[in-house]
């Protein structure tokens, strides 16, 4: 820091001290961890002691501001000397096993990392064998130090001064110039701006020739009527951006690649938001222009908005009361779509109010006559795709063959495949299951690949009241419907296991093979078709971390288990990424789950790719034209990378299999609670895995080839590296939440990537 940062900064935290330490001006151990934010005591413990030097068993201001000024001030070698002297736990000069293992399993818990006891007997061993130069079981302060420096770059970034942890956060620095000013969004969005504009402007237009024509009456009758021929082409466009099927067939012609398909749903949103405001608009003229004419009469404007009569407007002069019950559907609409509904664990509160658009459309033809002109097209479309969807997915009532919970309460179903099911990677289904309600669709991206033939994959999370439900209907050891198709299943094993009881002395006969059975077993049933590998199957041992409930098809006895139905599939932005030539996929969190099925059929057509010409490394076909695939997977703990390890794994050993030592597709792990390898309560930890991993070939965390890095990404820094490879034109699509999109965005904007953001 400047001189200036400096005073400022040493004014904040005497201002910070003085308000923990009160009239006595001394901080206690209490205190301390407070003020620190420090997870473990451990760390606590150690940093209150090395700044108690006077040993008095509290920090004064005088103590706290010398020690920090050293740390802030000082040369690296004052830094490694404090970061020693906190492993060197019994102060005795050198660092032996103990210590090691002590601090490491300290470093763990701050970090929020599981590692078994054998892990972290292995951890401290490697760090004790790398820096004990000498061979004497233990590690001094000059060893210590040679093994740091030869680690580029954690010398001049060690962050172990308290002062790092007490400093105010930096102030945010906006732009000077606005964000829609620049040329990169000009350029990128040139689809949108386009389409935007014309939309404005043909309402623009509407509006004026409908004012114009009644421009001998009041101003406000202009402005009533302008408004009016407006609500009449909003509300029929508004189901044109919902149109999923015709959207979805759309994306594969030059039209779709012109359009800002992309945007389909923040276009819906536009509309709805100027419905209601044209609504308001169209419904405040008419009331302010009968208030001019009834000359402010309360009897008269409670009559006119209760009581029909002719020449009122609308059907039969009911466009008073219509237009009231119109403006109440709308608000209401509005209200529960707000993402604190829809995101709130409410949505089945944005579910249902949604469906009122029936009653709003029909409620537009009493109120307006002529609305049925402008939704003969886009309503009639909508009408035939819904009649259309709810034909297909009652017709081919599938089944959950398979189901596994995984950390987090994320619920994996496994689901029978029809043969007429067609798909492409990154789609998504509505998903219906009627054993958890029975009215209810809720859109899910598709997680496995197309080339997968016999089932589709879903991974939920569970968010809101539905997801929730589905997660404890199959947490319960024998849910009610399952419990009684176990029943049946034992029957029926028992009854083809003895051919002379198929008939029973009461002479009932064997159940069809139509009825639903399934077994409840600890993993998966004999016969079910594979959706994971079982944890004998890797090098990993999961049995602690992984619960899984397996229902499975037998398919000798053609049992069934849970009935479900999909409405699908519909295309998302992703479906780009084959066009591409430089991809880069970002998930955060379960925002993994198109990609997942993105990532497997882009190895399926690379290895197809290298099997016709194994010589070309920058082979382009109709199908796939990329050249390298970056994958950034952002999680906030351990556990969650549970959910895609096998398919990680999977991916690695077929990269390695097609091309040794290959760069076509990369993986970027990041655990955002694991701490940095410049923080001193993890500068050890984070050493001593990466010794483990080099010396192992595969990351202690995930059992991957790939490292896991803590903390998170430095989006400068890995897009940089993107631009540096020159490997085509880049492309980042993006799957997580909205508030790293806006990061992930304005760096994409820097670098002049092109940027896709899946609904989330």
């Amino acid at each position: 820091m400047s001189a200036a940062e400096d005073a400022a900064w040493l004014h904040w935290v005497t201002e910070r001290f003085q308000s923990i330490a009160g009239q006595d001006e001394e901080i206690g151990l209490e205190e301390f961890k407070a003020a620190l934010q420090v997870k473990e005591s451990f760390f606590a413990e150690r940093f209150f002691a090395l700044f108690d030097t006077d040993g008095s068993g509290t920090i004064s201001l005088g103590e706290l501001r010398s020690a920090l000024c050293l740390l802030l001030r000082g040369t690296a070698a004052d830094k490694l000397r404090f970061l020693f002297q906190v492993y060197d736990v019994d102060g005795s000069g050198s660092i032996d096993a103990a210590e090691l293992r002590l601090v490491l399993q300290a470093c763990l818990h701050e970090s929020a990392i599981s590692l078994p006891p054998q892990r972290l007997h292995d951890m401290a061993q490697v760090l004790l064998e790398a820096a004990d130069k000498d061979g004497s079981g233990s590690i001094t302060f000059q060893e210590l130090q040679q093994e740091l420096e030869a680690v580029p770059g954690l010398m001049e970034n060690l962050t172990i001064s308290a002062a790092s942890w007490l400093k105010p956060p930096a102030p945010t620095r906006r732009s000077q110039r606005p964000r829609c000013l620049t040329a990169w969004y000009w350029h990128n969005h040139r689809g949108q701006l386009t389409f935007l504009g014309g939309y404005v402007s043909l309402n623009l237009l509407l509006f004026t020739l409908a004012a114009l024509q009644h421009v001998g009456h009041s101003g406000w009758v202009a402005v009533a009527r302008g408004c009016g021929q407006c609500l009449n082409f909003n509300c029929a466009f508004i189901a044109v951006p919902m149109l999923r099927r015709c959207l979805t067939r759309l994306r594969a012609t030059f039209v779709g690649r012109a359009l800002p398909l992309e945007r389909c749903v923040a276009l819906h949103q536009l509309v709805g938001s100027a419905v209601l405001v044209l609504a308001v608009l169209h419904t405040g003229a008419h009331l302010a222009n009968f208030g001019r004419l009834a000359g402010g009469r309360h009897d008269a404007f409670t009559e006119f908005l209760l009581t029909a009569r002719p020449g009122g407007g609308g059907l039969s002069g009911t466009a008073p009361q219509t237009g009231l019950a119109l403006q109440v559907l709308l608000l209401a609409m509005l209200a529960f779509s707000s993402p604190c509904v829809r995101r709130g664990g409410h949505f089945e509160l944005f579910y249902w109010s949604h469906l009122s658009y029936i009653s709003v459309w029909a409620l537009l033809f009493f109120h307006a006559p002529n609305f049925w002109k402008w939704f003969l097209v886009p309503g009639g479309l909508f009408v035939l795709e819904k009649a259309v969807g709810m034909a297909v997915s009652r017709s081919m009532g599938l089944r959950i063959v398979e189901v596994h919970l995984l950390p987090s309460q994320v619920t994996h179903l496994v689901i029978q495949r029809p043969r007429s099911f067609r798909y492409e990677p990154g789609d998504y289904i509505y998903l219906n299951i009627p054993a958890i309600a029975a009215y209810e669709w809720h859109p899910f991206s598709i997680s496995s690949a197309p080339e997968q033939q016999d089932t589709i994959w879903l991974h939920i999370r569970s968010l809101g009241q539905w997801t929730t439900r589905l997660y404890e209907f199959f947490r319960q050891p024998e849910p009610p419907q399952l419990h009684r198709n176990l029943q049946r299943k034992r029957w029926w094993q028992w009854a083809q296991a003895t051919p002379c009881a198929a008939l029973g002395e009461s002479g009932d006969s064997v159940p069809s093979t139509g009825d639903a059975a399934v077994e409840l077993t600890s993993y998966r049933c004999s016969g079910a078709p594979t959706a994971t590998r079982g944890a004998e199957d890797g090098d990993r041992d999961r049995d602690t971390s992984l619960q899984a409930i397996s229902m499975g098809l037998s398919e000798s006895q053609q049992l069934c288990s849970i009935k479900c139905y999909i409405d699908g599939p519909y295309g998302t932005p992703t479906r780009r990424i084959f066009a591409s030539e430089h991809a880069v996929l970002i998930g955060a969190g379960i925002g993994i789950t198109p990609f997942a099925s993105i990532l497997q059929s882009i190895m399926h057509r690379y290895r197809q790719r290298k099997q016709s010409s194994p010589s070309c490394e920058t082979l382009r076909d109709e199908d796939m034209a990329l050249r390298k695939v970056d994958f950034i997977w952002i999680n906030r703990d351990q556990q969650h990378f549970e959910w895609f390890l096998d398919l990680l794994a999977a991916l690695e050993l077929q990269q390695e299999e097609q091309e040794p030592g290959g760069r076509f597709l990369e993986l970027h792990l990041y655990m955002t609670s694991a701490l940095g390898r410049s923080d001193v309560k993890a500068v050890g930890l984070q050493l001593a895995l990466d010794l483990l991993a080099a010396k192992e070939q595969r990351d202690s965390i995930t059992g991957l080839r790939t490292r896991t890095q803590p903390g998170r990404p430095d989006w400068s820094q890995v897009l940089g590296r993107v631009a540096e490879e020159k490997k085509g034109k880049v492309q980042v699509f993006f799957c997580g939440s909205p508030a790293l999109a806006k990061v992930v965005r304005a760096h994409c904007e820097r670098f002049g990537f092109r940027f896709f953001k899946e609904n989330f």
